[in-house]
Order: C-alpha cells, then structure tokens, then sequence
C-alpha cells in the first residue's frame, strides 16, 4: 500500500485540533474512539497491536464525554493512546512480548500509565515491540514482526524499526493520537525515523521507570511518539515529574513545553560532531543532513563544527552494559512465581524446572543478551569488560559536557539509512546492532534527544533528523525540533 485510505479525518488530526473539536462539542469523546478503533480494525495487519483494551476505552469515552460537557476536562481528555506493552497495565495483559510473560496481567499501574489516566487520557490498545525491547527492527516479538505501514507495493515489507516498533507503526497509521514507547539505546527514535514521525526521549530522569519492565536500568528511559512536535511535548507533560518509587526519578519541575516550541531559535549555537560523518552513512542521509543544517541556519541559529572524539567506542560499550544489566533484571523470570512454567516430571529437580521455563519462555535474542551478560559479569571478566565499559561511559558523558559548553544542542542524522526490510532479518547480527550508532550516545550520557521526520529517500521510505541537549533542557530541544519541522514540511501518512 502507497497510502493509507482514509475513512474519517479525526484520526490523522493532532491532539490539540482534537481537543479544540471536543471542547467546541463538534465531536463527542466516544466518536472519536469509535475513529480509532476502526483504524485499529482497518489495518490489523500491520501486527502493531497485541492486546486491545477497547471495552474499558469506551467506559473511559464516556467518563470523558461528560467531563467535556460539564467543562471539567483534563489536559489530554478522551485522546486515545496506545501503550508499549513493557508498561505495566492494572488488569490489562502486559508481556514485553515475551512467552514467558504471555498470561501476566499486572495488579497494579505504571506510573506512566496512572499520569496518562489521571489527566484524562485513554488507554486504547497496548503495541507490538521487540521481547524486553532487545532488538532494531520488532523482529523478535513473541507476537511475530510489526509491519511499517509505509511498505509500498513492493513483495518485501519493511520493518517499523525497534524496540518501539508496534508503537511507531500504531502512530504513524492513525492508529491513535501518541503512543508510549522506551528507549534503552535509541528505540523510540529509530522507529520514529523509519515511520516517518516525532519521537522523544526525554532526559534520564525526567520520567518515571516505576512498572516498565526493565531491560537496562541505567539506560532505559520511557519515551513519546506522535505526529508532531507540539502532541509530543504535550504527553510530556503529562507523564514526566517526581515520582517517590523512582529514587532515580527527578524533582526538577515540569515546563509547560507545549507553549514553548515556537519560540525563536535566533542566536542558538547547534554543534555538528564530526565523529557522525561515517562511511556507512547513505548518500541521501548525509543530504538531509545538509538540509537540517541549512533549515537551522535559515531560523537564525549558528553552527558550529564539534567533536565528541569517544564517540567510536560507544556502540560496543553499550553492548557490554546493556546485557550485562539485562542478564541480572532478567534473572527474575524463573516459572515459579510468576510467567511460564514449563511442563516437568514430578522428579524434576526446582533447578531443572528454572532452566526449562527460562529455555521455553526466551527467545534467541534474550537467551544471547543473558548469557553475554553473565559471562560478561563473571569473575574472571567483570573488570576486563564491564568496569572498563562503565570508565569509557563517563568519558562519553564528558565529551557532551564539554561540547555544551560551546553549544545549545547537535543536529545529528538519526539512522545511517531508511527502513530495511523484514527479510533481512537473517542479516549479520553487528549489521543489526550498528543501527543504533547515532542514538545510543544520548542514552549513556542520559541526555534528551528527539527524532524528526524530515524527507523520503528515494524509495519513499522516511528519513529523520536527530536534535541533543543538555541535560533537562527539553525546552531547547523541542524549540529546535519545532523549526526543522515547519521547514522540513514532511508528508505523513493520511
């Protein structure tokens, strides 16, 4: 499919057109529910959706419905929201896409999800992603693989992207008005460039991790896809603040960004690292690159060459770290107390029931990260790779510290090409791992960046641009991203 057909327009309206119409009364809460889950409906193929919630979604339409008759409505009241399924749900199935969560169906709510409720959101559906978002292109979900809903008419489908894939794909199809999704080493923004929308990952910090299952804790950070710059920052409102079980969760206070985005970048000094301008960077990246800057320059900015010198050892570092850390969040999931138990003989010893639940309930993936992990992490090796690994992070950190002390931000390419296809799943798993060379640096370092769709290539697939700021300064960010949006004019998906 070119285009996606469109059977009602509210669907591919931003949140803050929607929230005028319902204000207005010109649309009830319920209809544009209805719009949703018709589009869910229309395009169940893409397999971005792995459990939907639509019976308790109407009975929160209707709450909302009220409240907007009443005009009592709440920030982001009745807009229809589809929430990774690493988010835990109270009473809404949440697997990570795993068999050995398959049946879990969480007692309690994430705090992403409860500061979604509370201000009026509706949990519509919950997405399709890579099994404890360990991988590149949502191609290791228990569920099967998400399709990109840019896929033309070519005999290959390409891939959404990963971890976040079901998210992106949910979002850039109308599926909803933003979705939730994470980020441990750039999966909101590689899907939002191969999708062709807006995805944030906001500073390390800013939101709370409380009922994410974990996949790197140091790394992991919840994140936002929308079709705009303006219905990200608003769901960032929405769930960023303090949380008291986070300790690792901050007190800063939350900006109204929304109201911020248009304002003037006039005077902005955006940093270009050098260390980005790789071989395996395709032709038509480097263009829009170019472009990105030239769009800066035209609002005034001034750019100015950088360098982040430790940027080559980021990647493999990130793959000493992340598993390392994995292989202990991991070691929970046992079959006993809760997941998937394999069937065992009643002479089965406690510890061959652990190994064949654990062998039944991963996937390759998993099973590889986790045992990376563990040899990584055993005595003889955790201070040749792990504590060695942790040393160059901080010299990562040091080198963003000491770049924004020259600059407000760095425009960087967010992937090195567009969307690969689900065939090449078969690909070198280092070819599949460089897909996150750009983003990963902004998860070691905890910054905030965000990814913007900014041109087709030449088969029109989606390219973006990735803007990264200070710690904390999502303000800065999101003003950047705001100007390459209005001149980068991209066609989404109606």
């Amino acid at each position: 499919m070119n285009a996606l057909t469109q059977s009602t327009k509210l669907p591919s309206l931003s949140i803050s057109e929607i929230k005028k119409l319902l204000q207005r009364r010109e649309i009830d809460a319920n209809e544009l529910l209805d719009a949703y889950i018709a589009r869910i409906e229309e395009f169940d193929t893409l397999n971005a959706i792995v459990c939907k919630n639509y019976d308790a979604a109407r009975k929160s339409a209707q709450q909302s419905s009220k409240r907007y008759k009443n005009k009592s409505d709440r920030l982001i009241e009745g807009i229809p929201i589809v929430v990774k399924d690493n988010f835990c749900t109270n009473g809404i199935r949440t697997t990570a896409c795993s068999k050995i969560l398959s049946d879990f169906v969480p007692k309690y709510e994430s705090t992403v999800t409860t500061k979604l409720l509370d201000s009026g959101g509706i949990i519509l559906a919950k997405s399709n992603m890579d099994e404890f978002a360990m991988g590149s292109g949502n191609l290791n979900s228990y569920f099967g693989p998400a399709i990109n809903p840019w896929t033309n008419d070519q005999k290959d489908q390409f891939t959404p992207g990963g971890s976040s894939g079901g998210s992106a794909a949910a979002v850039a199809s109308s599926m909803c008005a933003a979705a939730i999704g994470s980020d441990t080493g750039g999966s909101v923004r590689q899907p939002a460039s191969f999708c062709g929308i807006v995805g944030i990952k906001p500073t390390y910090g800013r939101v709370s991790r409380f009922g994410m299952i974990a996949f790197a804790n140091s790394l992991d950070q919840a994140g936002i896809l929308g079709r705009s710059v303006e219905d990200v920052s608003l769901i960032l409102e929405v769930i960023s603040g303090y949380d008291s079980l986070d300790s690792t969760s901050s007190q800063l206070e939350v900006p109204n960004w929304s109201q911020m985005i248009n304002t003037p970048i006039k005077g902005m000094k955006i940093g270009i690292p050098k260390e980005y301008q790789i071989d395996a960077l395709s032709e038509e990246t480097s263009a829009l690159w170019q472009d990105g800057i030239r769009y800066l320059k035209d609002a005034g900015a001034k750019i100015i060459d950088i360098s982040l010198p430790h940027t080559h050892y980021a990647l493999p570092i990130y793959y000493i770290i992340a598993p390392c850390e994995a292989s202990s969040n991991l070691a929970r999931f046992d079959g006993i107390r809760y997941g998937h138990r394999a069937q065992c003989n009643a002479y089965d010893s406690l510890e061959e029931i652990i190994m064949k639940s654990r062998d039944e309930g991963f996937g390759r993936e998993v099973k590889k990260r986790i045992m990376i992990g563990n040899y990584l992490l055993s005595s003889e090796k955790y201070s040749d790779y792990y504590i060695k690994a942790q040393k160059i992070r901080r010299l990562v950190k040091e080198d963003f510290d000491n770049a924004f002390k020259e600059v407000d931000a760095l425009l960087t390419p967010t992937c090195t090409s567009s969307a690969f296809t689900i065939k090449s799943k078969g690909m070198d798993p280092l070819k599949m791992y460089a897909n996150d060379i750009f983003t990963v640096t902004a998860n070691l370092a905890g910054l905030p960046a965000i990814s913007i769709p900014a041109a087709l290539d030449n088969n029109n697939m989606p390219l973006g641009l990735q803007i990264i700021s200070r710690h904390f300064d999502e303000a800065s960010l999101l003003r950047v991203a705001y100007q390459i949006e209005i001149r980068a004019n991209f066609p989404y998906l109606r």
